[in-house]
């Protein structure tokens, strides 16, 4: 069974954020902290991991991203600065 996340990476306090979902959590956050592919990530240096969930179907992780980027940016970073401090 794979497990999906929805996610969200900052490069800094009040910095660029971004907010995906994935099936491969750990290769993910591999790929954006080492710039593996040339994509938004990539761009705006965006390597911490600042929050995650699991969710056992896909419909469910994107329903959960579709919700998350409808956050207010404030609220966002509340969020995301949870784990990168």
């Amino acid at each position: 069974m794979l497990i999906y996340s929805t996610g969200g990476q900052i490069n800094k306090i009040n910095g660029t954020l971004y907010t995906g979902v994935t099936s491969n959590l750990i290769k993910r956050v591999y790929e954006h902290k080492n710039k593996v592919n040339d994509s938004f990530t990539s761009k705006y240096k965006i390597d911490k991991l600042g929050y995650y969930e699991t969710h056992s179907a896909i419909t469910s992780s994107i329903e959960r991203e579709k919700q998350i980027k409808s956050y207010s940016r404030k609220k966002k970073i509340a969020k995301y600065y949870f784990l990168t401090h």
